[in-house]
């Protein structure tokens, strides 16, 4: 019974020895998991890069034509071939009558009738002059007296002709009335309204082509010359509109340091407008045809503008070159090339080598 007891204590010793040595041994080695960077890649093309000037600007017209009142009298807004009367807005022609003036003060203003008879008189009194001074019956000095009193009735008669004329508002040039019979207040003037020497009855400027006045600061100044090309955009229009640089003020503006430029914009459909704030885009230099990456695309090591280059699972890091540039896009004169395959999203963790993992498009 002893040896028994002994035999089986002598198991579970050998047991718990094993136990003990089992719980004791080394976990089995497993290899290292290796993290995949996610990134979104693009493929390396040519295009088009533009160093740019950017400024803002008001437009206004090339030119205004301003049609005042010299002579008193009653108001007449001129009507178009529809019979419509003129309004703001419409175009008119060279040529084109935009208002009259009417009534009495107008007509005595003009003394037409009176300064024609007393031409007619003067006329008649030279005439006969004449004939007496040819039959030897009249004098030399009461010709010349004559033909005084002629000339004088004749620029009278003449100025009566010009201030009736005056009475006719035509305008020089084709273009769009923008502002018409208002007074100083904004207020529009009725047909017949009494209106006095100096009123201002119509401003009319030709809208197919406008200027936007923009001011430089020095550095931007050196880099703009007249003749360049532009863009200009305003928020109400999908469209951009060709412009170009057409004049440099010589003069520094001592209140804003800055200095004017005059940028021509074309509008042939006339969807811009006088007054409207755009923002303008100077080309300053365009090389197209180059190898361009996306601004995403770079990133800075060490003060080093570098590139990481898809490698299989990995990437490769590439120091690369930088040319002429903008916002968005910008040229690449050496590192990579086209059909590379570049990262543009996750680069801030990446190195060289890393193992990526594509994600996105």
């Amino acid at each position: 019974m002893k040896q028994r007891m002994n035999a089986i204590g002598g198991h579970v010793l050998a047991i718990g020895l094993l136990a003990a040595a089992g719980g004791c041994a080394p976990p089995m080695s497993q290899p290292d998991a290796e993290f995949s960077v996610p990134i979104e890649v693009e493929d390396v093309d040519t295009g088009t890069v533009e160093d740019l000037v950017v400024a803002t600007g008001t437009l206004r017209p090339t030119g205004i034509v301003t049609l005042d009142i010299e002579t008193p009298g009653l108001l007449q807004v001129a009507r178009n071939a529809e019979g419509q009367r003129l309004a703001e807005g419409m175009r008119v022609s060279a040529g084109d009558v935009v208002a009259r003036v009417t009534g009495e003060d107008a007509r005595l203003h003009a003394r037409l009738e009176s300064t024609r008879q007393a031409l007619e008189v003067a006329e008649a009194q030279l005439e006969r002059q004449r004939e007496l001074y040819e039959a030897n019956l009249g004098k030399e000095e009461d010709l010349q007296q004559a033909e005084e009193r002629y000339e004088t009735a004749l620029y009278s008669f003449e100025l009566s002709m010009l201030n009736q004329a005056k009475a006719t508002l035509k305008t020089p040039i084709d273009g769009t009335i923008l502002r018409l019979a208002r007074d100083n207040d904004g207020r529009p003037q009725a047909d017949g309204q009494l209106v006095r020497a100096a009123f201002r009855v119509a401003e009319i400027a030709p809208l197919d082509e406008l200027v936007a006045d923009i001011d430089l600061i020095g550095p931007e100044l050196a880099r703009v010359e007249v003749g360049l090309a532009a863009r200009i955009r305003h928020y109400a229009f999908e469209e951009s509109f060709i412009g170009e640089v057409i004049r440099l003020s010589p003069m520094l503006d001592p209140v804003k340091h800055t200095f004017r430029a005059e940028v021509s914009v074309a509008n042939e459909k006339r969807l811009l407008r006088p007054g409207m704030f755009v923002e303008v885009i100077v080309v300053v230099e365009q090389r197209a045809d180059v190898v361009v990456l996306s601004r995403d695309a770079i990133a800075n090591r060490a003060g080093k503008s570098v590139a990481f280059v898809l490698d299989g699972q990995r990437v490769s890091r590439r120091d690369i070159r930088l040319g002429l540039g903008d916002d968005d896009v910008v040229q690449v004169l050496d590192g990579v090339a086209v059909g590379d395959r570049v990262a543009v999203r996750g680069l801030e963790t990446l190195t060289d080598g890393a193992r990526i993992r594509v994600v996105g498009s």
